[in-house]
């Protein structure tokens, strides 16, 4: 009887595993799923979100089928046409293949087999791409890193196909495009493939998707892990600038997952980079979760994916535009195609957070699939809330103890200060260690330049990174951020860099009216530690919150410190006198500042030093603390750019000579306004008339602000003890201060 039991039990285990390989096997099993297509089929004409989606798509993809397949040779960088056309390709490739899918129109399937086919018969004896500026070259395009993204789509087009196509078609594919195209790019190029940056995401996801569609081990396991063996030594320069290192890393997508990320979900590159590393990542790991899901790539450290795309979401401003940490293009936002990817598959493999339902609905597209499928129809059910962003902070590095990002808001991003003490970022970060960004409703008040790269811009270099990436953008000076002596953090290595990061000391935004966030910097100047305190306070009888930042500066010599500001708009007033230069010219000759003019410079005419602007109908007032030896330098960027390629927007910036130990206050207060339409200015001066330092040790650090009204506001920080359960005593002329934590702030009795 028992063993009757037993052959039952084993029939019945090996028929589940049958029914398991064979629906493993099905086409298409990526991204959208067998399952999916007969959803989508049945809710055809009833969703009004997806079917505008699909008759967008349809009419893209209609255009290019009526056009013609092109496939040429190709020679151009990126923003060149045979670039484009390539890109085109892959991205209408995979669209036709999903229509085909859904629509069940033959057309779709014949025009990605025969583009498949126009590229099979090319690629048999192309050799690498003829520009060869890259560390990484590829075939169809000039680096490996966009034949990748060929790749990653072209998986998907394939899969949705592979039915459509004979066995020998699917042989012929695959024997001459489709394995020597993914050997290529990891074999023939490890210095690219095995490596932890979003290169190699991009690289290792694009093996791993044609594997799974070929259901080829090896490679599979190649994109996973990476190339055990690749001979790589130390050394060797990116196409960013970045230093290729040793080959005794970890590698392939899991290590990608877990080195750059930190439990938070911060990617260590910046949002920009992580915007543009999420398609891969939830692309490939969707698709190993559809296919292999005891792998767990999904799910791999603690959902860390997951993680990411709120943390993502939240490094964004008002507008939905990235914060341009490291290496960063302004005006990229989470309208671009790879956030509505992740938005829905975060959406449908999460906890389908209907805060997530509101970002997919400003986007107003849904991804051709299940998981689109189910964005529109719990839209239609009412079911999105807003996604209102919080203060946030974020840390930096595999484990979380390599500093972080915070993010303050105060009311309904009224005033949005960015915070960064984080890590170097790899090869795309920059040299701004607590350096910050302030915004106000989506707007810049206080600048992070960016990158200064014109994307696809063929005429700029190619499209790709300019020198002044690296002599201006990446550069100390050209942050909100300390810089000694005109030198660069680190001496501008990247290897020295790398090694450190800013240490995280406290964050706190637990009361609305007073946000903080606090870190500390030792190794960019060594011998020196910087640090600072940012702070958005909001009086309860304020109308508007208002910025303060403690930079408190402790040397072992005497040097000389610069604070820029670099702000937008229209000087308004000074409360110091400064004189222009009958010429302009460069304030230095290296680090960063050789890009920077001198329009005027004075000196200060009181203990605190106001500056004023106006910018789209806001004024703005910095008002700085100050010593008699202190310089004001007011700046422009774009000196020594004979080819125009940096912005020409101007900065304040405080010089204290010769000193050893120091701090720096400085307040910025957005107030009043100014139309043009009825010509009337509204609350045009500072509300604050002083600041004064009324202590400074090493223990505590003092600040009081008074107002024009007479009122003050007290902050203090401790600078040794941030535990939030620490009781502190400090008597400042005859007055007691006692509080537990921190910070304490009031306003003064």
């Amino acid at each position: 009887m028992l063993n009757k039991i037993f052959t039952i039990t084993l029939i019945a285990f090996f028929a589940m595993t049958l029914a398991y390989v064979a629906q493993a096997k099905e086409h298409p099993r990526l991204i959208l799923t067998k399952e999916g297509v007969e959803q989508i089929r049945e809710n055809l004409g009833k969703v009004p979100l997806f079917d505008a989606s699909v008759e967008k798509i349809k009419a893209e993809v209609d255009k290019e089928i009526q056009m013609g397949i092109d496939t040429p040779i190709p020679k151009d960088f990126s923003g060149g046409y045979t670039h484009f056309r390539h890109k085109q390709n892959f991205i209408i490739a995979q669209q036709a293949g999903a229509l085909y899918q859904i629509l069940e129109d033959e057309k779709y399937a014949k025009y990605v087999r025969d583009m498949l086919f126009q590229y099979e018969a090319m690629y048999k004896n192309l050799p690498v791409h003829p520009q060869v500026r890259s560390y990484a070259p590829g075939k169809l395009f000039w680096q490996c890193l966009n034949d990748s993204n060929w790749l990653v789509y072209m998986a998907q087009a394939y899969d949705t196909i592979y039915d459509y196509l004979s066995s020998e078609e699917r042989q012929t594919l695959e024997d001459n495009l489709f394995r020597p195209f993914a050997d290529y790019i990891s074999l023939a190029n490890p210095q690219f493939y095995n490596r932890i940056h979003n290169h190699s995401t991009w690289g290792n996801a694009a093996v791993g998707m044609i594997g799974l569609v070929m259901d080829d081990q090896a490679l599979i396991q190649r994109a996973l892990y990476g190339i055990e063996d690749d001979g790589l030594a130390v050394g060797g320069v990116d196409d960013d600038g970045g230093t290729i290192k040793a080959a005794d890393q970890k590698r392939g997508f899991l290590a990608n997952l877990e080195q750059p990320f930190s439990p938070d979900g911060y990617y260590t590159e910046g949002p920009y980079y992580q915007r543009y590393a999420m398609y891969p990542f939830l692309i490939f790991a969707t698709a190993m979760h559809n296919t292999y899901p005891e792998y767990g790539v999904l799910e791999h450290k603690d959902n860390v994916l997951l993680k990411a795309i709120d943390a993502l979401l939240n490094l964004t401003d008002a507008d939905g535009d990235f914060f341009p940490l490291n290496d960063g293009q302004k005006g990229m936002s989470y309208f671009t195609p790879a956030l509505i990817t992740t938005v829905n598959i975060g959406y449908y493999y999460g906890q389908q957070d209907p805060k997530l339902l509101s970002v997919a609905q400003k986007q107003g597209e849904v991804l051709l699939d299940q998981t689109g499928l189910a964005i529109a129809l719990d839209l239609e059910a009412n079911k999105a809330v807003p996604f209102t962003k919080q203060s946030v902070n974020l840390s930096d590095g595999a484990l979380g103890d390599e500093g972080g990002v915070a993010v303050l808001r105060s009311g309904n991003e009224e005033l949005t200060a960015v915070f960064k003490y984080a890590a170097q970022g790899l090869s795309h970060g920059h040299y701004d260690k607590l350096s910050y960004s302030l915004y106000r409703q989506g707007e810049e008040v206080l600048q992070d330049y960016g990158l200064v790269r014109f994307v696809n811009i063929g005429q700029k270099g190619g499209g790709n990174y300019l020198k002044e990436n690296t002599t201006w953008a990446k550069s100390t000076i050209s942050h909100n951020t300390l810089s000694q002596d005109q030198s660069i953090h680190f001496g501008g290595d990247y290897q020295t860099g790398s090694q450190h990061h800013s240490d995280f000391y406290f964050y706190a935004d637990e009361n609305p009216q007073v946000q903080v966030a606090s870190a500390k910097e030792t190794n960019a100047y060594p011998g020196t530690e910087m640090h600072r305190t940012v702070a958005l306070i909001k009086p309860s009888d304020a109308d508007e919150p208002f910025m303060l930042d403690i930079m408190k500066v402790d040397a072992q010599g005497t040097h000389d410190y610069d604070l820029p500001f670099y702000y937008f708009g229209q000087i308004i007033q000074t409360n110091f006198a400064y004189t222009r230069p009958p010429t302009q010219e460069p304030l230095g000759n290296k680090n960063g500042y050789q890009h920077l003019y001198l329009e005027a410079s004075g000196s200060p005419s009181s203990d605190t030093t106001q500056f004023s602007w106006l910018n789209k109908g806001k004024f703005y007032t910095l008002s700085t603390l100050t010593h008699d030896e202190d310089n004001i330098m007011l700046t422009r960027i774009g000196a020594n750019d004979p080819e125009f390629n940096l912005r020409n927007e101007p900065g304040f910036m405080l010089r204290r000579p010769n000193t050893q130990d120091t701090v720096f206050v400085s307040i910025v207060e957005p107030h009043g306004s100014y139309s043009p339409v009825t010509e009337l200015s509204l609350n045009s001066n500072s509300s604050i008339a002083s600041i004064n330092l009324m202590h400074d040790s090493d223990a505590y650090t003092g600040v009081e602000i008074v107002g024009v009204n007479g009122e003050s506001q007290i902050f203090i920080v401790a600078n040794l003890d941030a535990q939030a359960n620490s009781e502190h005593t400090l008597n400042v002329n005859g007055q007691e201060y006692k509080w537990t934590g921190p910070y304490w702030y009031a306003n003064a009795e």
